[in-house]
């Protein structure tokens, strides 16, 4: 009883987090359930896997309703992804706990960097004018123009996103996010409503693939990932009030921390 009382708690905070921070907040539920639960990597990384597909699928439904979701483009990145997130979540099971407790250190310490300094800037307009990406939108009928280069930018996006996903249980939204806005000339509502429904592809992919592997702890995933939407759903409630440079600056150190607390618990147990 105990046990299941923390997962309910780490869910309820992933969620809240989640609601707060966007997408990238899921990031924290790995380092959460490795440090309460006592998981490595590989068996923590299928069942953040699923908490993120299923609070994304959540967002990315409702974006679609508001038509911000860009499908076609999504449909691509999200396929190659699906190629690439089975092998991530193979060489996970194949790699020892501590090389990959570093790998997933260092990603949580480059979101760190990117999210707290992208709030520096978050009031600010962006005077970079981005002549001639891959990827443009028609003029008359609003859609992307479809070139190699477009191809080729947004491919590459799901095969990297695809891989850390499984590797890691990662969203890959931090990958997502900066490549369509250098890579495309869309709106930033529609980046992240995009980016949205290519995380929830990409990770049910994933979880899929880890069910099939038998890598997935439904014991731990269902209390957690359950939730992890009521936090969801009860952080949005207060999402208004939070939001803001201030929040995802401290959400950042935050992160931050945890990467530098799970390098130090690597180095101590490899000295001792």
């Amino acid at each position: 009883m105990e046990i299941y009382l923390i997962e309910v708690l780490l869910g309820l905070v992933t969620g809240f987090i989640l609601a707060l921070t966007g997408a990238g907040g899921t990031i924290i539920a790995v380092p959460l359930l490795m440090f309460s639960l006592h998981l490595t990597v590989a068996e923590a990384a299928p069942i953040g896997l699923l908490a993120v597909g299923l609070s994304s699928a959540i967002g990315a439904l409702l974006a679609f309703k508001q038509k911000r979701v860009r499908y076609r483009a999504a449909s691509l990145i999200a396929v190659t992804g699906a190629l690439t997130a089975p092998v991530g979540i193979w060489v996970a099971q194949q790699l020892p706990n501590a090389p990959l407790t570093l790998l997933f250190a260092s990603v949580l310490m480059y979101v760190a960097v990117h999210m707290f300094l992208q709030s520096l800037h978050e009031n600010e307009k962006d005077a970079r004018i981005l002549a001639a990406p891959p990827c443009r939108l028609d003029d008359i009928s609003g859609r992307l123009i479809w070139t190699f280069p477009c191809f080729r930018a947004l491919a590459l996006a799901g095969t990297s996103a695809g891989f850390l996903s499984g590797l890691l249980g990662v969203g890959g939204g931090f990958v997502i996010v900066p490549t369509l806005s250098k890579a495309t000339n869309l709106t930033m509502q529609s980046i992240l409503a995009t980016s949205l429904a290519i995380v929830a592809l990409i990770s049910m992919t994933g979880v899929i693939s880890a069910i099939a592997m038998g890598a997935l702890n439904w014991s731990i995933a269902i209390p957690f990932c359950v939730a992890t939407i009521v936090g969801m759903l009860i952080g949005r409630v207060f999402a208004d009030r939070f939001a803001g440079p201030r929040l995802r600056q401290g959400f950042a150190i935050l992160v931050g921390c945890v990467a530098l607390i799970m390098v130090t618990k690597v180095i101590w147990t490899a000295i001792f």
